[in-house]
């Protein structure tokens, strides 16, 4: 029986400098899925939701296995992906000096295939594979989040809770013009100030006051959309206070430079003061994944598209651990850089139209005469027409 001369050839390299660990976290049970140096399977296994020590304690388990099995002494490298979770587990590995990184899940990439399979097992051993691409230096993998500090953290609820409690003003002033629409009244402002007094003077398109139960359901409904009001108030002074508030004169002037833009507001000031923090601008695009609507509104400030170009050059490039900074610099400054494709002049474009337009003109009468040539002449062939049509059926169509 013959012999393949040739090696044998793993799926998985086991001459690695590390333990890598994937988590796939949910409410019940935490997935660990890791791959171990002189190991060419992935071992699987499961911890308590929440459990902490638990997780510390399986970590240390496969750093001493691994000890055992090779004699050496590995870190490790743990990956998960960015959730309801939060950003605490990253923090506990981090404090027992474990590096330990947090991917945007949207940015790995995934089978195409209609059907795709999708489990903890499945997902754990992706990670597995992203995270050991990523280590090894190549080019767009996935996108690892910057966990923000627990400050940063708390200062993004300000902004978010603002969210909610507008979809919430939405809400209640929707129903109650959807109740005083059944009864033919279409001119009742909830958000108006005298909104309690007009209640009481509405009539129905027939005729008839308000019917008792309606009225009270509004009355109740007007209740709840005060409260949120008054919570809007508050949440919007404490937003402000927030951007007031600040140790660094660099950051404050940066701060009331945002509120100075056209297009900027308190809003997304504040969205870029508290998301923006824990995150880094190199350039605009990543200012525009920030959010596009203020994006478009940083574009048409500086007068230009954000693709198509070039890195500006800045003459007093800002510091890279203010991103505030980066965003006004980004938004006052303009691009000098030639364009990846160059565009055509204005007289260009006019004298290309022109050109284009007289080609149209002359074809269209040359097939006129064309046309009533024929009808003359119906068995006939005129050949200077068709050479002064050749040049126009031969140019190229732009």
């Amino acid at each position: 029986m013959s012999t393949d001369p040739r090696p044998e050839q793993t799926a998985i390299r086991t001459d690695l400098g590390a333990i890598f660990v994937s988590l796939e976290l949910s409410r019940a049970t935490w997935l660990i899925t890791s791959l171990s140096p002189g190991r060419q399977k992935m071992s699987k296994h499961q911890v308590h939701g929440g459990d902490a020590a638990g997780l510390l304690a399986r970590l240390a388990e496969l750093q001493a296995r691994a000890h055992a099995r090779t004699g050496q002494l590995f870190p490790l490298i743990v990956i998960q992906e960015a959730g309801l979770d939060g950003f605490w587990i990253h923090r506990v590995l981090q404090s027992e000096s474990i590096e330990s990184h947090v991917v945007d899940p949207a940015s790995i990439a995934t089978s195409r295939r209609r059907r795709r399979a999708k489990t903890d097992k499945i997902d754990g051993e992706a990670l597995i594979r992203t995270l050991l691409a990523y280590k090894r230096g190549e080019p767009r993998v996935c996108a690892m989040v910057k966990a923000p500090t627990p400050r940063e953290e708390d200062e993004r609820r300000i902004g978010r809770e603002r969210k909610v409690l507008t979809a919430e003003r939405v809400a209640h002033v929707n129903r109650i013009k959807g109740l005083l629409f059944a009864q033919g009244i279409c001119d009742y402002q909830p958000m108006h100030r005298h909104r309690r007094a007009r209640l009481d003077d509405l009539t129905t398109s027939d005729g008839r006051r308000l019917p008792q139960h309606l009225k009270a359901q509004i009355s109740r409904e007007l209740d709840r959309l005060e409260l949120l009001l008054e919570q809007l108030k508050a949440v919007e002074a404490e937003r402000d206070a927030l951007l007031a508030a600040t140790e660094s004169p660099a950051k404050l002037a940066s701060a009331a430079l945002l509120l100075d833009l056209k297009g900027i507001g308190p809003e997304f000031a504040s969205v870029l003061w508290s998301e923006g923090l824990c995150r880094s601008f190199a350039n605009r695009r990543q200012v525009a994944g920030l959010c596009r609507a203020g994006a478009d509104a940083l574009a048409e400030r500086c007068g230009e598209s954000r693709t198509g170009c070039l890195e500006g050059r800045q003459s007093a490039p800002p510091d890279d651990n203010d991103p505030v900074g980066l965003v006004v610099a980004a938004a006052s400054t303009r691009l000098d850089a030639e364009p990846l494709v160059p565009r055509a002049g204005r007289a260009q474009r006019r004298s290309a139209q022109n050109d284009d337009r007289c080609a149209r003109t002359k074809a269209a009468g040359c097939a006129v005469a064309v046309r009533d040539r024929r009808c003359r002449d119906p068995g006939g062939h005129d050949e200077s027409l068709t050479q002064a049509l050749t040049p126009f059926l031969q140019s190229p169509r732009t």
